[in-house]
């Protein structure tokens, strides 16, 4: 299966998106682009295999694989990915956070109902792999 992101807006406060799935979506945020640096950047766009993974915080989720510099990239639960940096929160190390909506938390931009969203998703793919294509607006 391909799932589609593509990335809509991005700033200090985090980088949102638009993910396309077997006929779905979610919303997406990560980090805003910082040159790919770890634990600072959303990853390039472009295409990765996507595999199972057991993280000991997250437990069953997936992971974003071939990534240039980077390992543990995962898809996982959360709200905000802004710089903190520049003094935003952030629930991402470099992850992609699912949520059913877009909104505002702690004065920056958000996604939310991640907790049901990331479960919608790992059942509608039934946690098999795939491939992400993600391209830039």
């Amino acid at each position: 299966m391909i799932v589609n992101l593509t990335r809509t807006h991005t700033s200090d406060e985090g980088t949102l998106g638009l993910l396309t799935f077997a006929g779905d979506y979610l919303h997406t945020i990560e980090l805003p682009w910082r040159d790919n640096a770890p634990n600072r950047s959303c990853i390039p766009a472009g295409g990765y295999d996507v595999e199972r993974r057991i993280s000991p915080k997250y437990g069953k989720c997936y992971e974003v694989t071939g990534v240039e510099g980077r390992s543990f990239v995962l898809f996982h639960h959360g709200n905000v990915a802004g710089d903190r940096f520049k003094g935003y929160k952030t629930n991402s190390a470099g992850c992609l956070l699912l949520g059913s909506r877009r909104g505002r938390l702690y004065g920056q931009q958000a996604v939310l109902a991640s907790i049901p969203a990331r479960r919608k998703f790992e059942r509608v793919l039934a946690f098999e792999p795939f491939r992400l294509e993600i391209t830039d607006a």
